[in-house]
């Protein structure tokens, strides 16, 4: 069994505040609570909010997933909070303008799978799922006036994005200004000893949180405040939905291999780490083997993909991918994998209705991008022009967009 000690190592790691004092009282924040938590046998109460702005969870949120997850194999009460009331705001912490805001019905649509996606990391049997309108939905103005009370606008306008906006003379709406509120109700509202969230997060969590507990009679919480994000498939900027960067948990064998694969060389070490949950020790010879060329890239890479598949879906799956990666890439005939799904095409279709149709691209206007740029291909031969048709005459046909997208289209 971990000594006091070694468990607080082990739930510090990767922790990280900007501050060296902020991290050293956290730290000693938690061995005082673990040590309590082992003499009266109340598990420390821990949790993380993820907000259903889309419906996908991807990648990067299973950072503080996982880190959830040690606190959970530590005998921890883990919450897995869904923002379903939070999420009609939207976090504007690392965001240069408004996020737009939704309606609840949309919330609750993307919300339906967050669970499901979750217990990729997280133990199914052991973990508590809770939904945030709960208790932020029956707040009145009065609530409102009196939990805004306890901060001022200083507080906030020394947040690097709002200050970059009012700089800029660009908007910043009142609205924007009560997420932190309601996320710090959120601890108050569970008696939280532990939250768990990103850099973006240090303000919600270290300040508003720990603010609002004090305010109303409660023992501050301890803030674990995840060092290193998860760079997108560009390599250089934070994994989001919203720029497109993002493998999603939930995507299909293949194309998280082929998105894991496009992912730059410079970031193996990283996904390595987070992802994998490598030590620094084989981190370090991942790199050093890079540099001297003892390890190719590509292998890596594959090596990476394969695992990552293996960890979200199964690992006969991420052999599957694998061999289909090989099949179009590595020279194994015409590059058009043989297991491709047939879709019907009636009477003349447009290339263009059909890729809508099917979900292979997500509007009208990346369609036509990708035709400029040589992306769609039916039966390998390029399709530039947003008016071209499918007849029954030209059936069987392969579809192509990009380099992971195939379907054989079938007279219907």
């Amino acid at each position: 069994m971990m000594t006091i000690d070694e468990q607080v190592d082990v739930l510090m790691s990767g922790a990280e505040y900007g501050d060296p004092q902020i991290k050293t009282t956290m730290r000693r924040e938690l061995h005082e609570r673990l040590t309590e938590a082992a003499k009266n046998g109340r598990p420390l109460r821990v949790y993380c909010g993820y907000d259903p702005r889309t419906s996908d969870l991807h990648l990067g949120h299973t950072i503080t997933m996982r880190k959830l997850r040690q606190f959970q194999d530590l005998g921890h009460d883990v919450t897995f909070l869904v923002g379903s009331f939070t999420s009609l705001i939207g976090d504007p912490s690392d965001k240069d303008k408004a996020r737009d805001q939704l309606t609840r019905e949309r919330v609750l649509e993307n919300a339906r799978t967050y669970a499901e996606q979750a217990f990729k990391i997280l133990d199914r049997d052991k973990t508590r799922v809770r939904y945030n309108d709960e208790w932020l939905s029956p707040l009145d103005f009065a609530d409102i006036i009196r939990l805004a009370s306890n901060f001022t606008v200083q507080q906030f306008m020394v947040r690097e994005n709002f200050r970059k906006r009012y700089d800029a003379g660009e908007p910043i709406y009142l609205h924007e200004m009560f997420y932190a509120l309601m996320q710090g109700y959120d601890a108050v509202a569970q008696e939280a000893d532990v939250q768990i969230g990103g850099q973006d997060q240090l303000f919600n969590i270290l300040v508003a949180g720990r603010k609002l507990q004090e305010a109303l009679g409660q023992r501050p919480q301890i803030a674990i405040i995840m060092g290193e994000s998860l760079p997108g498939t560009d390599g250089d900027i934070k994994m989001s939905k919203s720029l497109g960067n993002h493998i999603p948990i939930l995507a299909e064998p293949w194309d998280m291999f082929g998105k894991v694969m496009s992912v730059p060389d410079k970031a193996m070490p990283i996904y390595h780490k987070l992802i994998l949950g490598w030590s620094p020790t084989k981190v370090k010879e991942l790199e050093e083997g890079l540099k001297s060329g003892a390890i190719h890239p590509n292998e890596a890479k594959m090596a990476l993909a394969r695992a990552i598949v293996s960890i979200f879906r199964s690992e006969a799956e991420a052999e599957a991918a694998q061999r289909r990666w090989d099949e179009v890439f590595r020279g194994g005939g015409s590059g058009i994998p043989e297991d491709i799904a047939e879709e019907p095409v009636q009477g003349v279709e447009r290339v263009l209705d059909i890729l809508k149709r099917l979900k292979m691209v997500p509007s009208s206007a990346e369609a036509k991008r990708l035709m400029q740029q040589n992306g769609v291909r039916l039966n390998e031969q390029p399709v530039t022009d947003p008016a071209a048709v499918v007849t029954a005459a030209m059936l069987p046909a392969v579809l192509q967009v990009g380099k992971r997208k195939f379907v054989r289209l079938v007279a219907g």
